[in-house]
């Protein structure tokens, strides 16, 4: 609906919202007045048209809206309808990922951050740590350590794509939600977006390799003797060295939009390379 407001001698059309945005506001109030929780059920089809007073075509708008918004999973059938699920973390990402595209952010400037935040993180996660976490790192650490092929520029990407693992099971362990939250953003945007070139010399992706590896092993054997503060001090001196090997490898940051498609499927921050090796050990 379109009004239009006589301002200085001119008419200005005013969007009105849609239906359909009305009532998909309503349910998100009725999902808080209620203290709905994922896995809960929304009131059927029915029920919802009947309470707020329209159409199917605009409940199933609303409720399309929503799912898109990813507060809702939406099912067919007898049984089906609207369920309340939790907002997906990689959705989440992909969306501040795409609003940075517009922001001019450098290499420089998401390591400052990481500078800030990896080692309270860190420091954070040593008393939640597990032996599966423990495992987790360990296998992380030889899938990183591994040779590097000069001819396969895929392998070398994915080798430094990984290193990031390391950090997210860190970070899966930390209590602090909004803490791990920002450190995953930053994690995945490293993978996303830092690419290097093709012509980088092997030696340095191999340096790059061999001082990760040493690294994370010191933290993860501080990590085992609960001695936070050495976990701390290590990630500072990680997290001030490793921006300096990116550099020398010629990495760069690569301004795009993050594609539906490249949306990774997280399992508790262990990706499958690592569970493979995990399991070979076992």
């Amino acid at each position: 609906m379109v009004t239009n407001r006589v301002r200085s001698g001119t008419a200005v059309e005013i969007k009105q919202p849609k239906r359909g945005d009305l009532v998909a506001e309503e349910i998100k109030r009725l999902i808080t007045e209620k203290d709905l929780k994922p896995g809960d059920r929304l009131p059927r089809e029915a029920e919802l048209q009947q309470l707020y007073s329209v159409s199917k075509s605009t409940i199933r708008e609303a409720l399309k809206s929503l799912e898109v918004q990813g507060l809702i999973k939406v099912s067919t059938g007898p049984s089906g309808g609207g369920m309340v699920v939790e907002v997906p973390l990689d959705r989440t990402l992909q969306l501040l990922q795409n609003y940075l595209f517009f922001k001019d952010v450098s290499i420089d400037d998401i390591y400052t951050v990481r500078q800030q935040l990896e080692p309270e993180l860190a420091a954070g996660a040593v008393p939640h740590l597990t032996e599966e976490d423990f495992a987790a790192l360990e296998a992380n650490i030889a899938c990183c350590d591994g040779a590097v092929d000069p001819n396969d520029h895929g392998h070398v990407v994915r080798q430094r794509q990984e290193d990031m693992t390391f950090h997210d099971i860190l970070a899966a362990a930390n209590p602090n939600p909004f803490l791990r939250f920002i450190c995953e953003l930053i994690n995945e945007m490293i993978r996303q977006l830092i690419e290097f070139r093709n012509d980088t010399p092997v030696a340095e992706h191999r340096r790059f390799g061999t001082a990760n590896a040493k690294i994370h092993c010191e933290i993860v054997q501080a990590a085992r003797e609960r001695d936070v503060e050495r976990v701390r001090a290590l990630m500072v001196e990680h997290m001030t060295e490793a921006p300096k090997h990116v550099k020398r490898m010629k990495g760069k940051l690569r301004g795009r939009l993050i594609l539906d498609s490249e949306i990774r499927k997280r399992v508790r921050a262990i990706s499958p390379a690592i569970t493979a090796a995990i399991e070979k050990e076992e």
